[in-house]
């Protein structure tokens, strides 16, 4: 049954809209939780389409296709909180969403086994040139030949970025009798025998295989490039799961067909199709072992489930406590809940004298503050407030006009 909520409105009249096919696991979450009004679209939509569709829509649910700009932001008055549905938010204009009260969260943890067994599967693979092998056979060639092929035991493993997803490849590398060795722009504690190179120069130099989990950043875009490749192993793996930027393909392409690279995996490309049936085209397409996939490293049933589950709690959280924990364009605030008080919360440019204009309003018009919690960033402030009895009308209208408001909302 579901869990029923004092808040300061009716559950059923909240709007929720999923993209991207979102799964069911979160459509369950919201309806198991009083929240009638679902939408669910199976794929990415333009920005016009998305303005209409998002016009009452107070939480919106996306994967890694569909584009927020500032334009949908602005359009959609009722929005309360984005959830990505996915690792990133680089698809979410995260100043526009700051700037309009608009929490977004994310998943940032959910799909890293799925990630992480796929390069290990992807790696064995290619080091057995099984794509080349599985190619011939389909064709009605038999292709049985020991050339080139060798056991991941013993190999290097080189992983560019050592966080989440590239610390779990570790682990399951050095189970299978690998040397890891990794390069991180920040200092990442080793896991089990793995060893941190100073350099990425040093990394590809050593590594039989390279796989990289590194954002999508300027400082890592076409990190590996003609360049970086020269610094490779001749026969090396690259195996890239991490966004479509980071390599420059091209000169893949050319290093692979030259002999200097032996085999790739690309998951993620520059430029992807909006949707499943769309054309697509790659410089990495009709090479020798070369492993190409749609986007898939976390698309797993129980990374799906996970990823709904989570990002779905973080919304609740939000909804109806005011818990920011985990936003990446509102202050991150937790609190625990009031008994017999209600609720406010009020997202503001973090500039002197808004706490304080705040408590002064509330003093002038005799409520009292029960407790008061405030987070900011450098450009954004954040404050609950719970009080002892319930706002007017007129008193919201003036904490709506404090200086530099962004959002104001009765929680309860």
């Amino acid at each position: 049954m579901a869990d029923k909520k004092i808040t300061s409105y009716p559950k059923e009249k909240i709007n929720i809209l999923f993209l991207e096919n979102i799964s069911e696991a979160a459509v369950a979450q919201f309806i198991n939780n009083g929240y009638t009004s679902v939408k669910k679209i199976s794929g990415a939509i333009t920005e016009a389409e998305l303005i209409k569709e998002i016009k009452n829509v107070h939480i919106l649910g996306i994967r890694s296709k569909t584009q927020i700009t500032a334009g949908v932001i602005e359009s959609a008055t009722k929005l309360q909180a984005i959830g990505c549905f996915c690792i990133g938010v680089n698809q979410v204009d995260l100043n526009a969403a700051s700037a309009n009260g608009v929490a977004v969260f994310n998943a940032p943890y959910s799909n890293t086994r799925s990630v992480a067994e796929l390069v290990i599967g992807a790696s064995i693979m290619l080091i057995r040139k099984i794509v080349d092998k599985n190619k011939a056979a389909h064709e009605g060639k038999w292709m049985k030949d020991a050339t080139g092929s060798h056991e991941l035991r013993g190999k290097t493993l080189g992983i560019i970025g050592y966080g989440n997803i590239g610390s779990q490849v570790s682990v399951l590398a050095e189970g299978l009798g690998m040397k890891v060795i990794f390069y991180d722009s920040e200092t990442k504690l080793p896991l089990g025998n793995a060893n941190d190179c100073k350099t990425l120069k040093e990394l590809l130099q050593k590594s039989d295989i390279v796989t990289l989990h590194v954002p999508e950043l300027d400082s890592t875009y076409n990190l590996i490039n003609k360049t970086t490749i020269a610094y490779c192993k001749k026969g090396a793996i690259i195996i890239n799961y991490a966004r479509g930027t980071v390599v420059e393909l091209e000169a893949l392409r050319k290093a692979i067909i030259a002999g200097q690279i032996g085999g790739a995996a690309i998951d993620v490309f520059p430029v992807e199709p909006e949707k499943n049936g769309d054309i697509f085209d790659s410089p990495m397409k009709d090479l020798p072992n070369v492993l190409l996939t749609p986007h898939i490293g976390g698309s797993t049933q129980e990374a799906q489930s996970n990823i709904g589950v989570d990002v779905s709690t973080k919304l609740f959280n939000y909804l109806e406590k005011g818990i920011s924990t985990g936003s990446h364009s509102i202050p991150a605030l937790a609190l625990p809940p009031q008994e017999g008080a209600h609720r406010i919360l009020h997202i503001h440019n973090n500039v002197p004298g808004v706490l304080s204009d705040i408590n002064t309003l509330l003093s002038k018009n005799k409520i009292n503050i029960l407790g008061q919690y405030l987070k900011t960033t450098d450009t954004i402030g954040y404050v609950v407030l719970d009080l002892d009895k319930s706002l007017s009308k007129s008193a919201m209208d003036l904490l709506k006009g404090v200086k530099g408001t962004r959002k104001v909302r009765v929680l309860y």
